[in-house]
């Protein structure tokens, strides 16, 4: 998943950072996160899944404070072939 931060970020996603980090947290228990975060610049996000679907992949993005708040303005999802 490739996906973009909104103006200010860093400042605008406090009131939803515990929330966005304790279900990260739990997607990463389950196994469904491999990896997520921003880009140095804090414009972007990346991240990995080991999910059986896109929609599954949708469901976890358009459920995460950060999306339904604005700090995530957008994403795409690839899927991906570990070659290594």
């Amino acid at each position: 998943m490739w996906g973009s931060y909104c103006e200010n970020a860093l400042e605008k996603r406090t009131p939803y950072r515990e929330a966005h980090l304790a279900g990260l947290t739990q997607q990463k228990a389950s196994g469904l996160l491999t990896a997520l975060g921003p880009t140095t610049d804090n414009t972007k996000v990346f991240g990995t899944y080991e999910a059986d679907s896109e929609s599954t992949v949708r469901q976890l993005i358009e459920s995460d404070p950060y999306w339904q708040n604005g700090i995530w303005t957008d994403y795409s999802i690839y899927e991906w072939n570990q070659v290594f």
